[in-house]
């Protein structure tokens, strides 16, 4: 049996400078985006306990209707990358430009929806009679910042697709920096109290709008791109988004489900539950940096019609997803023993959380596989089969989800449905890449 000649090292090498100089900025630019939460919770933690419960669900719930519009940057990369490879820079701004007008559209929607029902959707989400007041406040003011956040989503698209994550880092440290001294000067400084904390976080997210939009509107000058709103390229963004949109719900609802699951197996399971969730969600942040070098380095590929190249290059980024799964692994596993106490003194809630954590940290690089073709199926643009996907293995995952405490399982049984849910994602996302139906060259899908 002949062997397949090896690449040659210098494509290797080549493919590992381009990822790596996507995706460490892009990491640098995801950590910084939750460290936005956690000042205001430092800042507003010292008002008082009712002000950070009324914190703890207006943030939830602020998160929330942002984070299902992730596809605006998801896409818009992919779209942007495509025709950055084919040599069009003018229409590659013209379609970052489109995905930009959608994100102010569906930014003013949900403004406009937020605004009058925020003290339904408090009361909704639980908050207490003492509470409620502040959940309501912070939520009507910081809903006035929901345009600027969707339109960093897309920007930030639109520059990813350029192949630049760097401006992203930069805007991100900036606008956490201002973010934080915003809300010690308007909380305590002009005695606005949790009111200064969402005026704060709006002037921040509108000033990182505002210098996005500088770079994009100086790019489309440079290259004679229209500004102007085109009723078809905002359908056509909202039609590619939409098949991502439902990825993004299917994977809500899994965590939703699986978090309701650990509330009904008790205090400690649940206590423990969150804390491994958080973990998760940081080393998600580590496998998705590399994603996000995926989607770019992909897209770009296939918009100048390398086939070869495109295919090359995910198997070398495939290859990375495993190695920092593996180290990633490795880290939670030697870490334990210091990680757990920072969280809990209680000996039931580190009981209960100690096998769970090393079935994240055995399921590493599964997670890493999935986060990579994941990106590189976003890439690609191949939206429908990866909302398809989703929907399967929320199907997959809820029923066995929903027998944990039936059968008498614990937080350990939980998780491993968890590496169930992600090894279901990796078996369709790598049938997927193997059949090679995503391989679609040119600079439109």
């Amino acid at each position: 049996m002949t062997q397949a000649p090896a690449r040659p090292k210098a494509a290797r090498r080549r493919h590992d400078r381009e990822i790596v100089m996507l995706a460490v900025p892009a990491f640098g630019a995801l950590v910084a985006e939750p460290l936005f939460v956690m000042a205001d919770s430092a800042i507003v933690g010292h008002l008082g306990t009712a002000q950070l419960a009324g914190l703890g669900v207006a943030s939830a719930l602020l998160v929330t209707s942002v984070s299902v519009f992730v596809f605006l940057a998801y896409a818009t990369t992919a779209a942007v990358a495509r025709r950055v490879g084919a040599g069009d820079l003018p229409a590659a701004i013209r379609q970052g430009m489109d995905g930009i007008w959608l994100a102010l559209l569906l930014g003013a929607a949900v403004m406009a929806v937020v605004l009058p029902t925020a003290p339904a959707l408090v009361d909704l989400f639980g908050a207490s009679e003492t509470a409620a007041p502040y959940a309501v406040t912070y939520l009507r003011i910081s809903s006035l910042g929901i345009p600027a956040m969707l339109i960093v989503l897309a920007a930030t698209g639109v520059l990813r697709g350029l192949q630049n994550t760097r401006t992203p880092l930069y805007v991100a440290v900036a606008g956490f920096v201002a973010n934080g001294i915003l809300n010690v000067v308007l909380v305590y400084g002009a005695g606005l109290g949790i009111a200064g904390s969402a005026w704060g976080t709006v002037i921040a997210q509108c000033g990182m709008a505002a210098v996005y939009l500088t770079v994009v509107l100086r790019g489309a000058r440079q290259h004679g791109a229209s500004l102007r709103p085109d009723a078809a390229g905002i359908r056509a963004s909202a039609q590619a988004g939409a098949p991502l949109l439902v990825r993004t719900l299917s994977l809500r609802a899994i965590l939703m489900i699986a978090t309701a699951v650990a509330a009904r197996l008790g205090d400690s399971d649940i206590a423990a539950h969150q804390i491994i969730l958080s973990l998760w969600s940081l080393l998600a942040f580590a496998l998705d940096a590399i994603a996000i070098a995926g989607q770019a380095i992909i897209g770009r590929y296939l918009g100048a019609g390398d086939a070869q190249g495109a295919r090359d290059v995910c198997r070398r980024m495939v290859e990375w997803g495993v190695a920092v799964g593996v180290v990633l692994g490795v880290l939670v596993v030697l870490a334990r023993p210091v990680f757990l106490p920072l969280f809990t003194s209680d000996s039931a809630v580190k009981d209960a959380a100690l096998p769970a954590l090393i079935i994240v940290a055995v399921s590493q690089p599964i997670c890493g596989i999935v986060f990579v073709l994941d990106g590189v199926l976003m890439g690609a643009g191949d939206g429908p089969y990866l909302a398809w996907a989703m929907l399967v293995t929320l199907a997959v995952f809820t029923p066995a989800a929903l027998l944990v405490p039936v059968l008498g399982g614990g937080l350990t049984a939980l998780w491993a449905t968890m590496t169930l849910m992600m090894a279901v994602r990796m078996l369709t996302l790598w049938l997927r890449s193997r059949s090679g139906h995503w391989v679609v060259t040119g600079a439109a899908r």
